[in-house]
C-alpha cells in the first residue's frame, strides 16, 4: 500500500547504529531529526554520514532535520542530583543559589524573576510538579508546591499562560545555524518562536551559513498562538510540538489547536510535522496502547503532512517497530481520509499560473482516477501546492536538483524521484520522467497519469503546462 502521511524519528542512541539505521530506513522513515539539545556537532556528523549511507543503500530520499534546541529555562542542579517535595510546603527558586536542596534551587534563566508576578504559576518537568508563586523579593521567588513530586537536576520550568521573554534563539542555537548549515541540513526547526520576526532572523542566519534549509517553526507557546498567522507567513513549515504547548495553555485545549495549527497551515499552503509522545509506551513496549493507535490516526485524519517520533527512536527498546507500527496505522486511517476537492476549490482564489496548473492537475487526476500526478519541478512548489488537498492520487516530484529532491520529502503524499536528464528538450525530459515512474514501480505501461512541466526547461517557478499521459503511448507512436 502507497503511505501519503510522512514518518519523523530522531536520531539517538537507539538508533545510530548502521544495522538499526537500515532497519529504519527500510521501514519507511521520510526524514531524520537530529536533537541539537543534546550531542555534539561531531556526534551529529556521524549521524548524518551513517544516515546518508543507509539512504542511498536502500535507493531512498530521506530528508535531515535540525532541531535547534531553544531557550531552555530550567532549575539548577541539587546536592543528591534530586529532592522529594510534598504539597504545601515551600520552596525558593533563588537565581543566586549555586547548588539546590530540599528548600531552594537555582535556575539557569536568572531572568525569570522579571517575568513572574505573585499568583503565577509554574510547572516543572512537563507539568509533572506545579508551584504556585507568594512572592517576590530581590532575586528569589518564593513557591508553594501544590502536590507531592520529585524535582531533578536542570527540569524545565514553563510559565502556565506564557509570557516568558526569553528569545527563541539564542547563541548557541546561532551557532548550531552555522553547523546545521555545513552539514548540509534540509530542514532547520526553530523552538519557541513568539512571532514572524524569529523565523525571519532565523533565515537570515541560515542564508548568511549558506544554507538554503526549508524552516520550521515549533509552535509550543502561548504567544506562538495568538501570532500563528505572521509566524505561518515566515517559515516554510510547523510543527505542532505538543509537549511545552500542553504545558503553557493546558493539556485539555491541544487537541482543538492541533487541529486548528494543520488546518490554517494547509490552507496558507505550509507543511506540518504533529509531534511528542505519539507512540510513548513504545519506548518499553512492542506494541502501542489503543490510545496511542488513536492519537496517530486522529493527527492523519485532520490532514498533518507527518507524524514525529522522539524517545522511541531515540532511547527507546523498540525503534523499528515503533516505525512500523507506526507506518500500519498511517495507512489504515488515511482509508478513511476526506476527499473534497469541489469544496476546497470553491473556497481558494489562484492568481499564479504555476498554482493554477497545481489545481488542474489535482482536479483532473480525481476525476480521471489517474495512477499517479507527476511533477517536474525544480523549486519543489508545485509539489507543496498539489499535497495541500487530498485527491487520493500518489504524487512524484520529479526533480533534477538534488536539494529540491530532499525538501520535498515531507510533503504529504509526494515521493520524491531525481532525473538525471540535464537538457532542455521538452519530449526527452517528458520520456526520462516516464522511465524514472516506471523504475520506481509508480507506474506501468499503458497507465494514465497527469503531468505537469515548465517551459522552458529548468526555469524555478515556471510550471505552465499539464498533459495527460498514457505511459509508453509515445513509443508505440514512434
Amino acid at each position: 500500500m502507497h503511505r501519503f502521511t510522512k514518518i519523523v524519528i530522531t536520531l539517538g542512541p537507539a538508533s545510530s547504529e548502521p544495522a538499526v539505521l537500515a532497519r529504519l530506513v527500510a521501514a519507511g522513515v521520510d526524514v531524520v531529526r537530529l536533537n541539537f539539545s543534546h550531542g555534539t556537532a561531531d556526534d551529529h556528523r556521524k549521524r548524518v554520514e551513517m544516515l546518508r549511507h543507509a539512504a542511498q543503500t536502500a535507493g531512498r530520499a530521506v530528508g535531515i532535520m535540525a532541531d535547534l534546541q531553544g531557550p531552555k529555562i530550567r532549575v539548577g542542579k541539587f546536592k543528591g542530583d534530586k529532592v522529594e517535595l510534598k504539597a504545601h510546603q515551600a520552596f525558593v527558586l533563588d537565581a543566586e543559589c549555586k547548588l539546590g536542596d530540599a528548600e531552594h534551587v537555582g535556575l539557569d534563566y536568572p531572568e525569570l524573576v522579571d517575568d513572574v508576578s505573585p499568583g503565577d504559576v509554574l510547572l516543572f518537568n512537563d507539568g509533572r510538579l506545579v508551584m504556585d508563586i507568594e512572592r517576590i523579593e530581590g532575586r528569589k521567588i518564593y513557591c508553594r508546591v501544590r502536590h507531592d513530586g520529585e524535582l531533578s537536576n536542570n527540569k524545565g520550568i514553563n510559565k502556565q499562560g506564557g509570557g516568558l521573554t526569553a528569545p527563541a534563539l539564542t547563541p548557541k542555537d546561532m551557532e548550531d545555524i552555522k553547523t546545521a548549515a555545513s552539514l548540509n541540513v534540509d530542514f532547520v526547526a526553530v523552538s519557541f518562536p513568539k512571532s514572524g520576526s524569529d523565523m525571519h532572523l532565523a533565515r537570515d542566519l541560515l542564508h548568511a551559513a549558506g544554507s538554503s534549509a526549508l524552516l520550521i517553526a515549533k509552535i509550543e507557546r502561548v504567544e506562538a498562538i495568538a501570532n500563528l498567522e505572521d509566524i505561518l507567513h515566515a517559515t516554510d513549515g510547523v510543527m505542532v510540538a505538543r509537549g511545552d504547548l500542553a504545558v503553557e495553555v493546558g493539556d485539555a485545549a491541544v487537541p482543538a489547536l492541533q487541529k486548528r495549527i494543520i488546518r490554517v497551515s494547509r490552507e496558507m499552503n505550509k507543511f506540518v510535522i504533529t509531534a511528542t509522545q505519539m507512540m510513548e509506551s513504545m519506548i518499553s513496549s512492542p506494541v502501542p496502547t489503543r490510545a496511542e493507535v488513536s492519537d496517530v490516526a486522529n493527527a492523519v485524519l485532520d490532514g498533518t503532512d507527518a507524524v514525529m517520533l522522539s524517545a522511541e527512536t531515540a532511547a527507546g527498546q523498540y525503534p523499528v517497530e515503533t516505525v512500523e507500527a507506526m507506518a500500519r496505522i498511517c495507512i489504515e486511517a488515511e482509508k478513511s481520509s476526506e476527499v473534497s476537492l469541489e469544496r476546497h476549490f470553491l473556497d481558494r482564489v489562484f492568481t499564479r499560473i504555476d498554482q493554477s496548473i497545481a489545481m488542474a492537475a489535482l482536479f483532473t487526476a480525481y476525476h480521471l482516477k489517474v495512477k499517479a500526478i507527476a511533477a517536474l519541478t525544480e523549486s519543489g512548489s508545485t509539489a507543496l501546492w498539489m499535497s495541500r488537498l487530498n485527491c487520493d492520487v500518489p504524487i512524484y516530484a520529479l526533480t533534477t536538483s538534488v536539494r529540491t529532491r530532499y525538501k520535498v520529502s515531507v510533503f504529504k503524499g509526494v515521493t520524491p524521484l531525481l532525473i538525471r536528464y540535464t537538457g532542455h528538450d521538452r519530449d526527452e525530459l517528458l520520456f526520462a520522467a516516464e522511465e524514472e515512474l516506471i523504475r520506481a514501480g509508480a507506474v506501468e505501461l499503458g497507465d494514465l497519469i497527469v503531468l505537469t512541466i515548465g517551459e522552458p526547461i529548468g526555469t524555478s517557478g515556471g510550471t505552465n503546462s499539464l498533459k495527460i499521459v498514457r505511459v509508453g503511448e509515445h513509443r508505440t507512436a514512434g
